[in-house]
């Protein structure tokens, strides 16, 4: 999987955001300075697919408060979310899913699915009424039984594109 530099970004930091070790992407890109990476610059990230290999795609609009599944580019299901609140709001750009924890306690409800951004994810919740506002950390939240289905639907890889 390749992930595109954008500016502020350190090789580190992109590390920690896939969470993969800093030694495995040095050593999956060949000839990189790993203190000098620049805007643009094309990142191999080893242990993930390419997501133009896979079939699904996740599109979020914030202020629709939705999450459309896509397949192909068809829009297979459209789900209402929750989303940041104005001081910590949801992260604008493209990610991908890199991994699923079910039932992960506390107020993320029955499933976790981690953004490749630290922090970040899509999940269940055990406060349903704050589906449809701006209440979260900065998380996607779901209905339980729509981040299950989810969950159970996409691969590890699967792109997130969050806009406006």
């Amino acid at each position: 999987m390749k992930h595109t530099v954008k500016r502020g970004e350190t090789l580190y930091q992109i590390s920690v955001d896939y969470r993969t070790p800093f030694s495995s992407i040095v050593r999956a890109n060949a000839g990189i300075n790993p203190n000098v990476i620049y805007v643009g610059q094309s990142i191999e990230i080893p242990g993930f697919p390419d997501p133009n290999t896979l079939p699904y795609q996740i599109e979020v609009s914030v202020n629709g408060r939705w999450l459309r599944l896509k397949r192909d580019g068809v829009t297979q299901k459209q789900y209402p979310i929750a989303v940041g609140k104005i001081l910590n709001q949801t992260p604008i750009g493209n990610y991908i899913i890199i991994n699923k924890a079910p039932n992960p306690g506390g107020p993320f409800g029955t499933m976790w699915m981690s953004l490749s951004k630290q922090g970040y994810g899509i999940h269940g919740t055990n406060n349903p009424s704050s589906i449809g506002h701006a209440v979260s950390r900065g998380c996607i939240r779901m209905h339980n039984k729509d981040v299950e289905e989810l969950a159970r639907t996409i691969p590890i890889g699967t792109p997130v594109s969050i806009h406006p």
